[in-house]
């Protein structure tokens, strides 16, 4: 009977189990998302908070906006609040009393099983060694020993019984305390949390949430309003627009504007691709200044195509393709052949790029200017039979003008009409420059006081130079320090007086960038030596450009933004003969202007302290060779003594020993007659001296 009851609690013991095992689980999966949604609603709190940081494209500065959605944010955090308060009641309350009846009293159910029947298993081996004494041989001993063993075994059973069956019958009491607890617990959990949200939510919280109800409904009604406007102005667009669809619309109803100086659109452009064969390609070209640009679909900015000023345009006539113009550049080296869309296209590309090929485009009134050269353009329009045959009759002619009639305008055979004539070129170049956005070609700068040749005359002065002419590297320079630089652009300025100048440059480069939503820059290194000033590819190593130090008369960093400076290079030579022209470059580096600024004047310092002993070292040789020269002359004269006291001496020399050779046939005579004389020694001494 023992046996079967304790089968009958085993099995309920073990269907607990099994069921506390599940309500964990479900539990946990409770707790777990009371976590997850605090969590979610704290970052959902800081997201709002940081609205007003964000930096949209289209989103302005919207302070109503910011300001509800900072007081949306205090609301949540509060409740985020709410919520981890609420996670912290579900771990204490209902999490842990159900762990702990799962961890400590059913695993203590598990173990006084396993040693129930470890002392079941005893019992009954030391009952069978018990059974096996025998009756005839007795052992006093191994009876005593047998004995012993039931009584332990039997003992130990009976305890360990004792205690498993208490186990079992308070487990249905804590069974029903292990369910209703964490019951408990989560319920008053939720109780507080509801009441901690109703004291949140104020009066003046549902007077907020009431307006912004109604502001949302007021911007709903607002772009339904919006929507519907548009679909009007899409309808009357399309209704208006209709003509416009045309490839090519009348030109009666839609006349070409001949006195522009600015254009943009798509156009087809000729490549070879062999000897007899090419392709066209569709690329959008715009004019920027005097160059015209292009620009493939998905690039960031546009390429420069050619340097139209002064160049020359006419209509062609191609085999295969209607409206095709060709633009010569100014010195007949580089041309390119383009195809508009449509007739008014046509006529306007043309008339446009010859009023640029003028320079017009620099003038106060340009418009004004260009109708006073329409009939110029008028008769470029007209299709020539043979280009190449024009082209070639033109050549004499351009090669035999004088270098100063490439200011004049060649762009069609009726340039030189007396209405072109009384335009002077003076009179439509202004003072500053066009801005140059990008680095085209890795040309080194012009030497200082280096003339330039005479098919550059009166041409726009490219402020990166165009001469192959540099100065020598020196590699023994003391100074290398080397900056990433990304170049804004560079125009030419009035005055290198001051810092001003650079400022000024700066702006009107960032405004000019921004109105033709020109946003891609070159990366360079810049190279800082007591010397130049180098701008170095990146990949290739090779120098883009080179500012002689001596040149660079000024340098400056933005007030504002330290990331931007500049600095002015004077150059000789430019839109005048024998004129000095000042070009301001800008740079934007990675928080290092006033660096480089430092670096430029710690260049220019060396530079002079270098150049000062240079010249104290060249004063200095020339008074060693002064003094040098001073000695060979004193040598010489040294010499020319001692070559004439050489020459006396040879002469006293000779002089005496033929006096001497006299003397002596005198002292023999003298000797022989009077032997016995009273002349001492110092007679005959001062005798023999005389």
């Amino acid at each position: 009977q023992t046996r079967s009851l304790l089968g009958v609690f085993e099995e309920d013991a073990a269907a607990i189990s099994n069921y506390i095992n599940q309500l964990f689980q479900a539990m946990h999966r409770i707790y777990d998302a009371q976590n997850e949604l605090s969590a979610a609603t704290h970052l959902t709190s800081k997201l709002l908070k940081e609205y007003g940081k964000q930096r949209f494209p289209l989103g302005g500065d919207d302070e109503v906006m910011t300001s509800t959605l900072q007081q949306f944010a205090k609301v949540i955090d509060e409740l985020s609040s709410c919520h981890a308060v609420l996670s912290t009641q579900l771990a204490d309350a209902m999490m842990f009393p159900i762990t702990q009846f799962k961890e400590r009293d059913l695993k203590e159910i598990l173990t006084l099983k396993e040693v129930f029947q470890i002392a079941s298993n005893d019992h009954d081996a030391a009952i069978t060694r018990y059974s096996r004494l025998s009756k005839r041989k007795e052992n006093e001993k191994i009876k005593a020993e047998v004995t012993e063993d039931v009584y332990t075994s039997r003992k130990k059973q009976h305890q360990t019984m004792m205690h498993y069956f208490c186990a079992l019958n308070t487990l249905q009491y804590k069974k029903k305390i292990s369910l209703l607890e964490p019951l408990l617990g989560y319920m008053q959990a939720q109780i507080s949390f509801f009441k901690m949200g109703s004291e949140n939510l104020t009066e003046q919280l549902e007077e907020f949430l009431t307006n912004i109800g109604t502001s949302v409904q007021n911007v709903r009604r607002e772009m339904d309003c919006e929507v519907e406007n548009m679909q009007q102005t899409i309808e009357d667009l399309e209704v208006a627009s209709d003509p416009l669809y045309l490839p090519d619309p009348d030109p009666t109803k839609f006349p070409a504007h001949r006195n522009l100086t600015r254009k943009a659109g798509y156009l087809n452009a000729r490549n070879k691709t062999g000897l007899v064969s090419s392709s066209w390609e569709r690329q959008f070209y715009f004019t920027q200044g005097g160059n015209l640009m292009s620009q493939a679909r998905g690039d960031v900015a546009g390429g420069l195509v050619m340097d139209i000023d002064n160049c020359s345009v006419m209509a062609v006539d191609c085999e295969d393709r209607r409206y095709c113009f060709q633009i010569t550049s100014f010195d007949g080296k580089k041309s390119s052949i383009l195809q508009a869309e449509s007739k008014k296209d046509y006529e306007e590309w043309i008339c446009t790029i010859n009023n640029i090929s003028k320079q017009i485009y620099l003038s106060e009134n340009p418009e004004e200017i260009a109708a006073r050269v329409n009939q110029s353009a008028l008769e470029a329009v007209t299709p020539s039979p043979s280009f190449q045959q024009r082209h070639e009759s033109m050549r004499p002619a351009v090669q035999s003008r004088p270098p100063a009639a490439r200011t004049s305008s060649t762009g069609s055979l009726g340039s030189d009409s007396a209405a072109l004539s009384a335009l002077s070129l003076d009179s439509l170049v202004t003072p500053d420059t066009p801005i140059q956005f990008d680095i085209i070609s890795p040309v080194s700068e012009d030497l200082p006081g280096q003339a330039k040749s005479s098919g550059q005359s009166g041409r726009r002065t490219n402020p990166f130079g165009e001469s192959g002419g540099s100065k020598p590297e020196t590699e023994d320079s003391i100074l290398h320090q080397l900056f990433i630089v990304r170049f804004l652009g560079s125009m030419e300025v009035k005055s290198d007086e001051s810092p001003d100048v650079v400022y000024e440059t700066m702006r009107q480069i960032l405004a000019a960038r921004a109105i033709h939503n020109v946003f891609r820059m070159t990366e360079s290194h810049l190279l800082v030596t007591c010397d130049c000033l180098k701008l170095i590819d990146p990949q290739t190593q090779v120098t883009r450009l080179r500012f002689p130090l001596p040149n660079v008369v000024l340098y400056a960093t933005h007030q504002e933004n330290k990331r931007l400076f500049g600095f002015v290079l004077r150059t000789s030579g430019g839109r005048v003969e024998s004129c000095q022209t000042s070009i301001c470059y800008i740079f934007e580096s990675n928080n290092e202007g006033e660096k480089i600024c430092d670096s430029v004047g710690l260049a220019k310092q060396i530079a002079f302290h270098a150049e000062l002993d240079r010249k104290a070292s060249e004063k200095q040789k020339e008074i060693d060779r002064v003094k040098e020269k001073q000695q060979k002359e004193l040598n010489k004269q040294k010499q020319i003594e001692k070559d004439l006291e050489e020459q006396s001496r040879l002469i006293a020399a000779s002089s005496r020993s033929n006096q001497s050779s006299t003397e002596g046939q005198f002292v023999v005579l003298s000797s022989s007659q009077s032997e016995d004389s009273d002349l001492g020694e110092d007679g005959k001494k001062r005798e023999s001296e005389a």
